[in-house]
């Protein structure tokens, strides 16, 4: 059932991404209720996936690196979902609907094996720093797909090179003002996710140097666009670049962190 769910999820994410590129091939507008059925029938065929996963294991999808990773995709899914039906437009499906296919498809391949969930208090402490961090970093990683989508936009426009990228793609305030609401929601969830993650070391003595300097990292990334937006007055181009190169380097970090921590399989997430 979970295997079979996030195959319909993952086939769903393509397909939203796909149809999201048609106007590329032929000029009509953007398709944004076939997009958004698609990402929706891909979400509800991934929570379902999931819901089975948690009833089989009697947990959440939370600890494991196959399930936090399809987690993270259904909440990328998500906030992918709700932020082209509140724009009308499908442009961002190009960039994340193709990211959340990318990390189910990863979960499915290493497997949904679960890690070591605490009980009572301490579990839900725990669980409520996993999801707040995941819905900050899925935040994150729209404002850096904004950010991508107004670089390439403005370079089309500049050039004066009107095809098929201008056409489709939102007008450049509209990217920005993604990019700046998106870089806040992210600096929220972060900001919360990390506080819960530091207050619950404290109490339990539990701390992986590797864990403390990736989210430190993500956290001041996703602060200094915060701060430059909110205080710094940072023009859109500007916020576009560090959006989308600090959020690069924060994946990366990540994947070098989790092959540097071999001796933890599973728990680095």
């Amino acid at each position: 059932m979970t295997a079979i769910a996030h195959f319909v999820a993952i086939t769903c994410y393509i397909g939203a991404a796909a149809l999201a590129a048609t106007p590329f091939a032929r000029p009509v507008g953007p398709p944004v209720r076939g997009v958004a059925a698609l990402l929706a029938a891909g979400l509800l065929a991934h929570a379902a996936g999931l819901f089975a996963y948690a009833q089989r294991v009697g947990q959440l999808p939370l600890t494991g690196l196959g399930p936090s990773l399809s987690f993270a995709g259904l909440v990328l899914a998500a906030t992918l979902l709700f932020a082209e039906v509140v724009a009308r437009d499908v442009s961002l499906t190009l960039v994340a609907a193709p990211l959340a296919a990318i990390a189910t498809m990863c979960a499915n391949i290493i497997g949904l094996i679960p890690g070591v969930e605490p009980s009572g208090v301490r579990g839900a402490w725990l669980i409520a720093h996993i999801a707040l961090s995941f819905l900050g970093i899925a935040a994150f990683g729209t404002a850096a797909a904004a950010g991508c989508m107004y670089l390439v936009e403005r370079r089309e426009l500049k050039s004066r090179r009107f095809g098929a990228i201008y056409r489709f793609f939102p007008p450049l305030a509209t990217l920005d003002r993604v990019n700046h609401l998106a870089a806040i929601a992210g600096w929220l969830g972060l900001t919360l996710g990390v506080v819960l993650a530091v207050s619950y070391s404290l109490a339990y003595r539990e701390m992986s140097v590797l864990k403390v300097i990736w989210a430190m990292g993500a956290w001041l990334a996703v602060s200094g666009i915060a701060l430059g937006r909110v205080v710094g007055g940072w023009q859109a181009r500007r916020a576009a670049i560090y959006s989308s190169v600090s959020f690069a380097a924060v994946i990366v970090l990540y994947v070098a962190f989790r092959v540097a921590e071999t001796n933890a399989r599973g728990r680095f997430l």
